[in-house]
């Protein structure tokens, strides 16, 4: 089919004349109602709304209109959380154009005064957790007029109820309106489902966007990667954008959790035998911000068989179950990284033997922290650890 142009509309329906003039060589219009009702009245074109599940349904719609001249309309930007992004996705960058107006994202910096580089832009207001911080400035995408009252939930519960929101609406067009207010009195009223929440943070707590989160920000039954030797883990494993981890053993999640922190677009499959942990699993990933995280309940290496490739993995617990380690490393590609921690003496002498045949690094981690002994303070130490790591070279 010819290159699909995606124009982007604004929410009063004003279009450039570069927009004017692909709408006026297209054989068919697609786009959503509203927007379908925002087209020039003497425009003489098929207008076709969007198939409703739209990702599903798009491959049919295209194949059928292949041949013809194809505009779809967008929302402000059609690649900020768009539709252009999902036709790219679908078609290729070759096969799209794309005509974007003022997206909702610039309007509300401008009504804001906030500069575009101090602002962080949320898209999904589940992952509001893993941004927050004191003096944040964040604009959050709202899903429906549901989200500011979600969002203004989510902001008590992480402990910055202080902070400010501003609900801007309908933006752009004649009937944009504003409500501010504060986090903790915000309430249940709905805003029109056209918004975008401005928030800025005003909280006490502060929990780093760097590995090593407090063990108690997890809820755990002391089944857990402690803060230290998590660090060293997660240092090894080193999360990229983009990639997957699989966390083997999971326990409460931690080291899946701070993998999926490290970058928006990083992946994480927590594999977990025990009902109870899994549960808490989920529960952690969506209070820290990382609602995307998988949670696969089952038996390791059973449990494995069928999962994406990863490109790093995690064993908390469990290395001594037969044919663990074998499944693990054969799952890696190239470039793919093994951490493995041990606390026996049977898992250490594993860990040994696999170092001494695949190399990598093998260290003991030994951690003590101050406590008091009487009336002093003394060091107590907790349980050594044998970490090895390797990274698969084919």
């Amino acid at each position: 089919m010819e290159k699909v142009v995606v124009v982007g509309i604004g929410a009063d329906g004003w279009l450039a004349p570069v927009h004017l003039s692909a709408l006026a060589s297209a054989d068919v219009v697609l786009g959503g109602e509203r927007q379908l009702a925002l087209l020039p009245k003497g425009l003489t074109v098929e207008r076709r709304a969007w198939p409703s599940p739209l990702r599903p349904g798009l491959p049919a719609l295209l194949d059928e209109l292949s041949g013809r001249r194809v505009v779809a309309l967008a929302s402000g930007d059609p690649l900020v959380s768009g539709i252009g992004s999902t036709l790219i996705e679908l078609l290729g960058p070759d096969a799209v154009q794309v005509l974007p107006t003022l997206s909702s994202v610039a309007i509300a910096r401008a009504r804001m005064g906030w500069a575009a580089e101090t602002v962080e832009v949320v898209r999904d207001h589940g992952t509001l957790p893993r941004h927050l911080a004191p003096g944040q400035r964040i604009l959050v995408l709202s899903a429906d007029a549901s989200t500011p009252a979600e969002v203004a939930w989510l902001l008590i519960e992480a402990g910055y109820g202080d902070s400010t929101m501003t609900v801007l609406a309908d933006l752009g067009s004649k009937d944009e309106t504003r409500a501010d207010g504060v986090a903790a009195t915000w309430g249940e009223a709905p805003a029109s489902p056209l918004n975008i929440v401005a928030v800025t943070c005003m909280g006490a707590d502060v929990l780093g966007w760097t590995t090593g989160l407090p063990d108690d920000a997890f809820d755990h039954d002391g089944q857990i990667t402690k803060r230290d030797v998590r660090a060293s883990a997660l240092a090894r494993l080193a999360p990229v954008p983009g990639q997957l981890l699989w966390d083997v053993g999971a326990g409460a999640g931690s080291i899946a959790v701070e993998w999926m922190r490290a970058h928006p677009t990083c992946r994480a499959i927590a594999v977990e035998l025990r009902e109870d942990r899994a549960k808490r699993i989920t529960t952690n990933a969506a209070a820290l911000g990382v609602p995307g995280l998988v949670v696969v309940e089952g038996h390791a290496p059973e449990a494995l068989t069928g999962l994406d490739a990863p490109d790093a993995i995690f064993v908390g617990g469990g290395a001594t179950e037969p044919g663990l380690l074998d499944a693990c490393w054969d799952a890696l590609g190239s470039g793919g990284r093994l951490v493995v921690h041990g606390v026996t003496l049977e898992t250490e002498r594993l860990l040994a033997e696999r170092y001494a045949v695949l190399g990598g690094e093998l260290t003991r981690l030994h951690v003590e922290h101050a406590a008091p002994i009487g009336s002093f303070t003394g060091w107590t130490p907790s349980r050594a650890i044998t970490q090895w790591s390797a990274t698969r070279s084919s």
